[in-house]
């Protein structure tokens, strides 16, 4: 049963591309509850099980059916392409308490004999305790689960949000949209996602926020109901090599002959990236990722191009060549 968001002329000059630290902080949390989505997750969930045995994440785990709606106030759409954790978390903490309180029951009927247990009675008993105990949690969860890891979380979100900003401008929405995921179509219009439940909503204007996720692959999650902002969440592009040693990438060949520095440069741009966030990725200052960008494309092994305020590189067929430690084509 599919989800079907129709847009209207105004919707068409109303989208964006968001990166949420509040969001993938949320899909942290579900995917220790989600063995299926391990697989990709083997160092993180190595690293951070310790702590996250100290954190009491029922409350939330409660409020995640494996099929069904989760409640809409806990994780609004973020403002911006840069908007911060604390920014997020403030939204939650100032939640309408009636509307949370109706939300919060409708995700609780999702998951069977939820709303009668005990927890979830203590969850609507007192919504304004409810709201500042989850929000709470949800804080203690960022800092122990996503926080460490998120200038790397940040990288890869925002070298998806690059590319995929080229092929809007090269393909236009309707040829985009289906390229974000085989389970996304467009057609005269309406943007279709195959899902297990059935739901239409008529953008009215407001546009649809386009995020891409780490912690929510493989679902493609759509929705959220008025009056939050239609949002579409997708997997991240390049989420294999996420916890992949970065830096140590470069094959021992390529740092022979480039030197260290700038052979994990070209090994790290699998991804369209620009200097700050492969900067963050590699741990190396700017400057010196901005001096190795320069020699690299000037050596024909990366091609540079300006979105907005920002160049982006990325490699050549050499470049990929070599990276991989192979022989050109």
């Amino acid at each position: 049963m599919p989800l079907h968001m129709r847009f209207g002329e105004d919707d068409f000059l109303r989208c964006r591309f968001a990166v949420s630290p509040l969001w993938e902080t949320q899909e942290a949390i579900r995917t220790l509850n989600r063995p299926d989505r391990h697989g990709f997750h083997g160092p993180w969930l190595r690293r951070i099980q310790e702590d996250a045995r100290r954190l009491d994440l029922a409350p939330l785990w409660l409020l995640m059916p494996r099929f069904g709606h989760s409640p809409d106030w806990l994780s609004p759409p973020p403002l911006g392409p840069a908007t911060a954790f604390d920014e997020e978390i403030a939204l939650v903490r100032r939640a309408d308490r009636q509307a949370a309180y109706h939300d919060t029951a409708r995700s609780l009927k999702d998951t069977p004999g939820a709303l009668g247990s005990r927890l979830g009675r203590v969850l609507l008993r007192d919504m304004e305790h409810t709201v500042t105990w989850l929000a709470d949690l949800l804080e203690e969860a960022w800092r122990v689960l996503v926080e460490p890891y998120w200038p790397r979380l940040r990288a890869l979100l925002e070298a998806d949000v690059a590319f995929h900003s080229r092929r809007l401008a090269e393909t236009g929405l309707g040829g985009l949209l289906p390229q974000l995921d085989p389970r996304i179509t467009w057609r005269a219009g309406t943007l279709t996602v195959d899902a297990r439940t059935e739901h239409v909503r008529d953008l009215d204007g407001q546009g649809l926020v386009l995020m891409p996720s780490v912690f929510s692959w493989p679902d493609v999650v759509g929705g959220f109901e008025p009056p939050w902002p239609p949002m579409l969440v997708y997997p991240v592009r390049g989420i294999g090599g996420l916890w992949a040693r970065q830096a140590a990438d470069a094959p021992d060949a390529l740092s022979r002959l480039l030197g260290r520095g700038r052979a994990a440069v070209l090994a790290a741009l699998n991804e369209p990236a620009g200097t700050t966030a492969l900067a963050r990725r590699l741990g190396l200052a700017p400057s010196s990722v901005s001096a190795h960008l320069s020699a690299l494309r000037d050596a024909g092994l990366l091609t540079s191009r300006r979105y907005g305020h920002e160049v982006l590189y990325e490699q050549t067929p050499l470049g990929i060549a070599l990276a991989a430690g192979g022989d050109p084509a």
